[in-house]
């Protein structure tokens, strides 16, 4: 008897669930059949009744339900957007509950966290406490807090709370470098997906409209993480100036001295900010090098060397710090600051070399065509026996410019201006002839036709 009634008991059970799950999945299908024609409004109760019946069903309702919310944050105001932007909030918890692997906390803290950084004003939130938001997303998953807005936006709560003395400027830079870092790596998370359909273009191989959609994708988030980085920099301004970082290392050098993220990150910073004068730099260096050395260390070691125009000896430890590197992307960087350091020493042979080396490393990164381009233009008057071959030189630089896309067009127009004229080409009357460039250029260019 006892046995019948668990049957029984076990029967409608699994009855009742049935219904139940039959039930939420006609509900999903409602709601998303709404949303996907944007009457978002009629699937607004659908959602919140998915919700309190539903809540475990399917990830669905809530990447749908982002949608429904987001509308009716945006048209909405006063009392009303409050308790949608709550809502919106409340949404991204029981989807990072009850679907985590779908919903990462980077993200979708990060996602919250804009929302209350747009509608501050109406919220009333201090700028430190937004700043606290974003913090808690970043270090909750800095792996998926991956929004170019945010980002930028993290980054410059950061540099207000430190103009208002609320964060010291250890806490200002070391916010820098974790926002460009992060920026790096997504950017050459792009790169890398990028450079497959360039490979399959310069193959001679055509794209399919898929490819073509993806590599404009790629193209327009790799530009938009650029601008970032442009911006943040732009936030950083002068309060990273030798002036601040100098003082500020000094005090904690004896503290870091062995930490490697720490001397990594003084020393990039003292780099690029060219304090590489001071002999804290040098200090820095070698203490890195001491505790880690890599492909970076003999880079920094090399520029001491450079800078103290130990050139050779530089130079040998540039091609060790350029063979010690494996990753490609992070080879083509290093790469184009070995040919940058050359190019600023007049050494445009070996920059030009290291340059070529970067593109081939990194095609979808163009830019170092025009570095190129702009080495030939400041040779001209150089690598040629006559006035005329002297002028075609900036024909060479109009090309390799023009291989840069879109970056280099402006740059191809104003040195095809200082070439030879149809006039003097006329006069010359050497049109479609091959004029072979001297010196460390060592190119040969052809005389447009008339």
């Amino acid at each position: 008897m006892k046995l019948k009634a668990t049957f029984l008991f076990v029967l409608l059970l699994n009855i009742t669930f049935g219904y139940a799950q039959e039930d939420c999945a006609t509900k999903l299908s409602l709601m998303v059949e709404s949303a996907k024609a944007k009457a978002y409004d009629a699937a607004y109760p659908q959602l919140q009744s998915l919700r309190k019946d539903c809540a475990k069903y399917h990830y669905g309702i809530y990447a749908y339900g982002e949608k429904v919310l987001k509308h009716k944050v945006d048209n909405s105001s006063g009392e009303e957007k409050k308790a949608f932007i709550a809502d919106y909030a409340k949404l991204y918890s029981e989807a990072q509950m009850y679907f985590s692997s779908k919903f990462p906390k980077g993200e979708y803290m990060g996602k919250a966290a804009q929302l209350n950084y747009d509608n501050k004003e109406l919220l009333g939130i201090q700028n430190e406490d937004l700043y606290n938001q974003f913090d808690a997303a970043y270090k909750a998953d800095a792996a998926t807090f991956d929004s170019a807005k945010s980002l930028y936006v993290y980054f410059k709560l950061m540099v207000g709370l430190f103009d208002e003395g609320k964060k010291p400027a250890s806490d200002l830079f070391n916010k820098y470098d974790d926002v460009v870092e992060r920026i790096d790596a997504i950017t050459e998370s792009y790169q890398v997906k990028l450079n497959k359909y360039v490979a399959k273009e310069e193959s001679g191989a055509a794209l399919t409209s898929k490819d073509k959609k993806y590599k404009a994708n790629y193209e327009a988030n790799i530009a938009a993480f650029e601008k970032v980085s442009g911006s943040v920099d732009a936030e950083l301004g002068s309060r990273a100036n030798c002036e601040n970082l100098i003082p500020l290392y000094t005090k904690d050098f004896e503290a870091n001295k062995e930490n490697a993220v720490w001397l990594k990150r003084s020393v990039s910073r003292m780099f690029y900010k060219e304090c590489t004068e001071d002999p804290l730099y040098e200090k820095l260096v070698k203490a890195y090098d001491a505790v880690e050395s890599s492909a970076d260390t003999k880079y920094f070691v090399g520029t001491i060397l450079f800078n103290k125009g130990k050139v050779n000896e530089a130079m040998n430890y540039f091609k060790e710090s350029f063979d010690l590197q494996t990753d490609p992307l992070k080879k083509a960087k290093l790469a184009n600051k070995i040919a940058s350091s050359l190019k600023k020493k007049g050494r445009y042979g070996e920059a030009r070399q290291y340059f070529e080396k970067a593109l081939k490393l990194n095609p979808s990164n163009k830019y170092p065509h025009v570095l190129i381009a702009s080495m030939y233009a400041s040779s001209a008057n150089n690598c040629g026996d006559t006035n005329f071959n002297k002028r075609a030189v900036f024909w060479l630089a109009a090309n390799e410019a023009d291989r840069a896309g879109g970056k280099g067009s402006s740059y191809a127009k104003s040195y095809r201006a200082k070439a030879p004229t149809k006039s003097e080409i006329f006069s010359a009357g050497n049109a479609g002839q091959t004029i072979k460039i001297g010196c460390w250029i060592g190119r040969s260019v052809t005389v447009p036709s008339l």
